[in-house]
This record gives structure tokens, sequence and C-alpha cells, in this order.
């Protein structure tokens, strides 16, 4: 303690004698520490430095002051005296009084109103308030009035170091690549201390590793930390606890000091190659395992991580390089191998592959230390499953004449047992795909034969699946689809594409071409169509008409002469024959309608009826039209009016209050009584018909008669 001492106050007092020297000439107190009262040996040099100022700048008040220190943290049994307030007015008597105001006036700082000394009552803390500012006045004690004006002054808190430094914001975390070299930046840590950075050595700063090295080092003033070793692996030590101290007064014995850790991790790069945990692997795989399925993984192990550790496969040599692939898993970095065409273990038993691993990403700074790739065998054995029948062909095209008789052969499928106990094959045909029951198979040699008559103007194709089945084994079944193309014959007759009828014109000219007609055949003869047209024998003088084959297959109908009336003929019927190429050839007879028409001087169809001679001239067809709509009309209203006349009727039953004999009849002749009675029949009167002996019923419906008129 006592070396410390001596040391702050040395600290201390090489600035203040320095200030004493410089101020003095300009009326200012030297900054002391505890010794800033004044000396009495002194007092008379202290008056004459004064006076000389006041010769050369005269001054309003004698103050002798402006600013006084005091220490920091210091305690003792007694109040630390701070400085000593004076004025030349104060002649040494006791009349002057000093009074003191301002921060800390009479709690922290307590002036001696007689002689002037302020001291500091309680312990001060530069980095709670590093400065107090004040004011002074001296007074006469009696009246208490100011002899001078109130002067203010500061008192500073000279700083002793008693702060150590501080990380604020530890403990770190930093990042490095490994492998990197010596001098590569790390990371910068920062230290702050409360004490007074400006006097002093209380803030200087000077950084140190306790731990983390010999793989470390830091600049002791910048505070920034370098890796010390080159090619720090971080496959051998990933992570690195590094402590770091700050000590103050620069470093030296005697300052304070304070630490804080860094955890520096070490990155990865792509240092290290893939290797495959083994040099050789086996597998087994099913003949008939599906397309794509996998079989077996590699794994090539990478020290690295992420993005480093990415590999590719690939399969560089071998005899199933076209059998087999093999992929990368992106979530295991597995390689996967997979099947690629199909298998079978009557061909081939087994596999050797050769297959590699490298690394996605390459770093060219580590490409010196050898490829980053490994290679691995791998041997695949094919074991025997019990297969389906495989047909001879995926599939079948079969020919077959519309003409074919039942029951003929028309084609033949084939299959056979891949396994080596090769089981016998029986054939059969889907019926979903023969619903008419048009084909049928011999089970035992795949014939397929004609069961109804085909018709390829009706059904071109057929297309139907046949069905194989192991006799051993029904589970094993095959299928394959059978194409039958029904071929054409030549057995129909060609015709007129449509009902054609011809229209001549009255005022037409000899050779005129009336019609031109086409004709069409449902056979599909592989050379085209090519017709045939003639007229019937009888009818190859026609005096009227005749034909002609155009080149595009179609017949032109042409007038022999003019002069063609409707009065004399309305309607001509022309037979045509027409016959096709095939073999043998088909004919029909076609009869074409022309009508004789009325046409105007173009030769526009106006009229082709006969009765348009004894029309009226000018009246049109739709006036015509309404007037035999009317003439219909009033013909109808009148049998209407017959037949309603005809089946009005007379009451067919005598009705009971029309009976005679309710009528009463009077007259002035006297009766004969019962004598008139018997002379007369009452029944006579009641109904006429009674004369002939008929009598009508009441309780039926007469028939109707009908009288004449």
């Amino acid at each position: 303690m006592p070396e410390r001492l001596t040391e702050m106050l040395m600290d201390t007092w090489t600035p203040l004698i320095m200030l004493w020297i410089t101020v003095l000439p300009s009326i200012y107190m030297a900054p002391m520490n505890q010794s800033q009262v004044l000396p009495s040996g002194s007092s008379t040099g202290l008056k004459r430095l004064i006076e000389e100022q006041r010769v050369l700048n005269r001054s309003k008040r004698g103050w002798v002051w402006n600013q006084m220190f005091v220490l920091e943290e210091f305690s003792g049994p007694e109040p630390i005296l701070v400085g000593r307030l004076h004025t030349d007015l104060d002649p040494g008597s006791s009349k002057i009084k000093y009074i003191l105001s301002g921060d800390g006036a009479g709690t922290i700082f307590v002036i001696n109103d007689k002689t002037g000394d302020i001291h500091a009552m309680k312990r001060l803390d530069r980095e709670e308030k590093a400065e107090y500012t004040l004011t002074a006045q001296a007074v006469d004690r009696d009246t208490n009035k100011p002899l001078e004006p109130p002067s203010e002054f500061i008192i500073k808190v000279q700083d002793i170091n008693d702060n150590a430094p501080e990380f604020v914001d530890g403990p770190y975390h930093a990042t490095v690549p490994e492998m990197s070299v010596v001098g590569t930046f790390v990371t910068k840590v920062t230290a702050t201390d409360a004490d007074d950075p400006v006097y002093g050595n209380s803030a200087k700063l000077v950084y140190s590793i306790l731990e983390g090295q010999p793989y470390f080092s830091i600049e002791p003033h910048t505070a920034i930390i370098k890796t010390a070793l080159p090619n720090m692996d971080r496959e051998a030590k990933e992570e690195y606890f590094v402590v770091i101290q700050a000590k103050d007064m620069g470093g030296h014995m005697g300052g304070l000091s304070g630490t804080t850790t860094v955890t520096i991790t070490l990155t990865d790069v792509n240092d290290n190659p893939p290797k495959f945990a083994q040099s050789l692997y086996h597998f087994s795989v099913m003949e008939d395992v599906a397309l794509g399925e996998p079989i077996g993984r590699v794994k090539a192990n990478d020290l690295d991580i992420g993005e480093n550790a990415k590999s590719s496969y690939d399969i560089v040599e071998g005899d199933g390089m076209d059998i087999f692939e093999i992929t990368t898993d992106a979530q295991t970095q597995d390689g996967v191998i997979r099947v690629r065409k199909p298998l079978d273990f009557e061909t081939k038993k087994s596999y050797t592959l050769k297959v590699e691993a490298a690394n996605v990403h390459i770093d060219p700074r580590f490409l010196s230390g050898g490829p980053f790739k490994d290679t691995a065998t791998v041997k695949i054995v094919v074991e025997d499953a019990d297969e389906p029948p495989v047909f001879s062909s995926p599939t079948y095209l079969l020919e077959v004449h519309e003409n074919a008789a039942i029951n003929s052969v028309i084609g033949q499928v084939a299959a056979h047992d891949p396994d080596v106990s090769s089981s016998p094959i029986r054939f059969s045909i889907d019926r979903h795909t023969d619903l008419e029951r048009q084909f049928n198979i011999n089970a035992e040699d795949g014939k397929i034969t004609l069961a109804t008559p085909l018709d390829r103007e009706t059904n071109m194709w057929h297309n139907i699946t046949i069905v194989a089945t192991e006799t051993r084994n029904h589970s094993q079944v095959s299928r394959v689809p059978v194409a039958i193309k029904v071929l054409d014959v030549n057995d129909n007759a060609p015709e007129f594409a449509s009902e054609h009828e011809a229209f001549l014109c009255e005022n037409g000219k000899p050779g005129q071409v009336i019609q031109i007609v086409s004709a069409v055949d449902k056979d599909d003869p592989k050379n085209g169509h090519y017709f045939l047209y003639s007229l019937l024998p009888e009818m190859v003088n026609n005096p009227n008409f005749t034909i002609k084959k155009n080149e595009d297959n179609t017949l032109s109908i042409l007038a022999k002469h003019s002069g063609f009336s409707r009065q004399k003929q309305e309607v001509y019927l022309l037979p045509i024959i027409i016959s096709d190429s095939g073999n043998p050839p088909m004919s029909s007879t076609s009869t074409l309608t022309i009508r004789v028409c009325g046409c105007s001087s173009d030769g526009i169809v106006q009229s082709c009826n006969v009765e348009a001679y004894v029309l009226p001239i000018g009246l049109s067809m739709g006036a015509l039209i309404a007037i035999l709509a009317c003439i219909i009309l009033l013909l109808v209203i009148v049998v209407l009016f017959v037949t309603l006349r005809r089946h009005k009727n007379e009451p067919l039953i005598i009705k009971d209050d029309e009976d005679v004999r309710e009528n009463i009849i009077r007259y002035d002749d006297e009766g004969g009584g019962e004598e008139d009675t018997e002379a007369f029949d009452i029944a006579t009167l009641q109904n006429p018909d009674g004369i002939n002996g008929f009598l009508p019923r009441k309780d039926i419906k007469p028939d109707l008669q009908f009288m004449p008129r």
C-alpha cells in the first residue's frame, strides 16, 4: 500500500507542479493534492507575485485561486484539506468571513470561515462526479457586507486507478476456416475502463492471451485475435476456448485487469476426399424385380460436413453398366443402386460393377492433396423367380379376308415359360375383348380360328386379347394384344352416290349436259375405284338421251335433240348400268329421273308442271296456292255442315209427359159409352206404328231409321 500511494502521488504531483508554474502569472493557484494549503514560509513570495501581477494587470478582486484538486477514494480519520481561500484584503485580523456555496457546499465541502480552509467531509468517487462548481465570497464578519463580488471556482476530483477493465460485450464467439494460414483474422474484442483516460495510465489498456496458446495470438493494443498456428484441422479439433486479459496501467505491475472468453470454432473446408466404408459390396436381387426398384446401397464417408461432404456416385466399369444405375440419396448421401432393364436368371446370373464416389464441390486449394474420389466393387447375384409366360411377340397383327370360311385358321400366337421348369402353356381369349365371340383359339397350340362370318364394310378391325396361363401355376398369367384386320373382297355392287333427279329445259339445245352423276362402292380395292357406265341393251339407241364417261369417274347425261315438251311427255326414266373393276366384277342398275321443265332464256328452271299452261297469264304461283287453299277450306266447311245436319236425330224413346192418354179432348158430342170405347183402339193413337204390328219397346234404344226425303 505505501508503494501504491507513492506511485499515485507521483502521478498526481507531476501535472500539478507544471500547472503551478504556468498558472501563477495569471493569478491561478497551482493545483495541489493535500499540499494545496499555502505554507507559512511562502507568504512573502506569494504576496510579491500577486503584487507584480497587480502591476501588470489590475484585477478587480484579489482571489488567488481558480480550481482545486482532491484525490478520489481518499479516506482518513479526519477530513481531508482540499485548499485555502485567501484575499489580499485580509490583513490577518478576524474581521473577514469566508462563505462557500454551490455543489456540495456544507455537506461534502466545508470551509473555515476564518482561515478559508476547505475540507472534504466525504470520500469522493470521480466515476460518479468528476468536478464540483462552487462560489466563494469574503464578507465583513460584523456587518455581513460583501467585501468583494463572489467568485466561482472548480474542485476537480483527481482520478486514481480504482476501476478494473471490463469486457462489456463478452463472452465472444468467433469462427475461422480450418487450414488457415498464420495471421488470419479471427475477431476483435474491446474492453473499457471507467478511470480517467487523460491523466496517468489508469485507463491505458494492454491485451494478452491467458489461455489459447499456441493456436491464437492477440495484438496488445488493438485486441485483434489472429491464428498463430498453420493448418489447424477441424476434423482433429473443432472448437477452441481462449481467455483474453485486458490490464490497465499500460500492463505494468500494479494495474488492474479484467478477462473475457472467446469461443473460436473452426469452419469446414473441403480438405477430405470421400472414402468407401468397404471395398467390396455384395447384393442379391430377384429376376422379376420391378424396373427402378432399389436393390442396394453403398456409402462413401466424408469427414467434411455440409456442402463439402456431398458426393455423387457413378458406375465407371462392369458388365452391367446398361442394366443398373446408381443415384445419390440427398438425405443420407448414400449411393442407391437401381435396375434399369429387366433381369433374366436364365440368361445371366451375376454382375460385377465398379462404382465411384466423387465430391461435388472441390476446393482448388487442396487439389494437391490428391483426387477427391474413391472407388469400390459391387457384385450383384440374380436369383431365380417363377415368371409368367413370355409371348414370342409383344403384339400380333393378323389378316383375314371377309369371305373366309368358318373355323378357318387366321393366325397363331406362341408363348413359353422362361423358368427352368418350363411349365406347359394354355391359351384362351379374353371374352371381354370378343363379346360377339367371333373368334376361337386352340388352347394347346394357340391357333386362332374364325367363329362367325366377317364383313369388312361393317367392321374393318377386331382387337382381342390372348391369355397365356401356366398349367402348373395358374397365377402366372400373361396377356398379349392381337389386332385382326379384315381384308376386302369384291362383294358389293356400285350404285349412285345419291338419288338423282335431272331437269331438262324445253328450250334446251342438243348435246347439252343435263346432269352429272357419280357412283360409290362399299368395297375398297387396292388400286381405287374405277366404274363403267352403260345403258340397258334395249336403251342403247335411245332417241332422246345419251351418256358420256368423264375422267373423274363420273357420268354426264346429255340431250340428243331439242324441242322437248311437257304436254307431250313430262317425265323420262333412264336406266343406267354401273359396273366396278373387281374380280369378279359387280354391277347394279340405277334409274335416273329426267323431268321436263319450263326455263327462262338463260336456262333457269321456273316450272315443271303440265298445268302451268292452262293458268292465266300473269298469275303468280303464290296467288294460285292461296286460291286453292280457299277452295279447300270452303269444301271442308260444307261437308261439316251437312254431316252435322244428318246426325241431328229425334228422341228415340217416348216421354211419359207426351202420353196421349193424359191429353183431355173436349167436344160436345154425346158419348156412346162402352160402344165408343170398343169401336176405336186407343193404342193406335198412342203409336201409329202399331198399325203394322210393330210395337216399340221403351226399355231399349231402337235402331236408327232413315226417313226418305
